[in-house]
């Protein structure tokens, strides 16, 4: 997990109000240099993350998915283009955009109970009483508060990926950006955990871009699904998911909205599959 550190006892802000930018990137360029010489992985991608919102992005394998949301998360830089927090340059992690990766295990510190854990991103930029009341938050709304004290070798995967995602809601984002946290986990994991981050981000209206392989993943999850296609890649189709919420595991994936849906997600994979 990464993010700037938070200072005083304020919590962080909202960086726009409701249903303005609050992260977007414009006519992006992206040029990795390997052993065969410079690559362009991403050009031309133009996204806009409104405040609130829930974004997935998915795409082929190579595509570029975990690069824009390092970029977004300033932890790669940009070739060319605009990469913007609430309007400013990104030039580094921003205040109040934090990022978390699927591989938990490397991520969570053994020797801290799971409350240290959470407390990591919070513990010197804040009044103890502070930390105390964001960490005591962030564990109940994941469900760790019953296990506070113990320490993550002891605990799930599904427990551990909730422990990394809690230390990210302690630090209040506006963003949260998730690099496939889901992806490891077994069947009924995810969907306890897909449903779990539906109740935080409802309760918070921290704005969330999710990295993803699952369609069905994506499309349940999401205000908006964002195809990424092409060498370099581009955004190849953005879909808008006028689904109602709250959403269920069976009600909502048994609509005929959401099959829809979820179709034209695969017809546009397999189209760029297929090239």
């Amino acid at each position: 997990m990464t993010g700037a550190r938070p200072t005083g006892t304020a919590e962080v802000p909202t960086l726009h109000g409701p249903g303005s930018p609050s992260l977007e990137c414009r006519d992006l360029l992206v040029r990795l240099t390997g052993a065969t010489g410079a690559v362009d992985i991403l050009k031309g991608v133009d996204l806009t993350i409104a405040a609130g919102e829930f974004v997935s992005v998915l795409g082929a394998s190579g595509t570029g998915k975990t690069t824009l949301l390092r970029v977004l998360g300033g932890l790669t830089p940009s070739t060319d283009g605009a990469v913007l927090a609430g309007g400013v340059p990104v030039s580094g992690p921003p205040d109040g955009v934090v990022t978390v990766f699927q591989d938990y295990t490397n991520s969570l510190l053994p020797w801290r109970t799971v409350r240290r854990n959470v407390a990591l991103g919070v513990e010197d930029g804040l009044s103890k009483e502070e930390c105390t009341r964001r960490v005591d938050d962030a564990l109940e709304m994941v469900g760790l508060t019953a296990s506070a004290q113990e320490y993550p070798f002891r605990l799930s995967g599904g427990m551990q990926q909730r422990v990394q995602i809690a230390r990210a809601l302690a630090m209040r984002p506006s963003v949260l950006l998730m690099d496939e946290p889901f992806g490891a986990l077994d069947a009924m994991t995810k969907a306890s955990l897909q449903d779990q981050l539906q109740r935080v981000q409802s309760l918070t209206g921290t704005a969330v871009v999710f990295v993803t392989h699952d369609v069905e993943e994506a499309v349940y999850l999401s205000d908006r699904v964002v195809v990424l296609s092409g060498r370099p890649a581009g955004i190849g189709l953005t879909l808008d998911v006028d689904l109602p919420r709250p959403r269920d595991q069976i009600g909502t994936k048994e609509t005929p909205e959401y099959l829809d849906l979820r179709h034209r997600v695969y017809a546009a994979l397999g189209h760029e599959v297929a090239r």
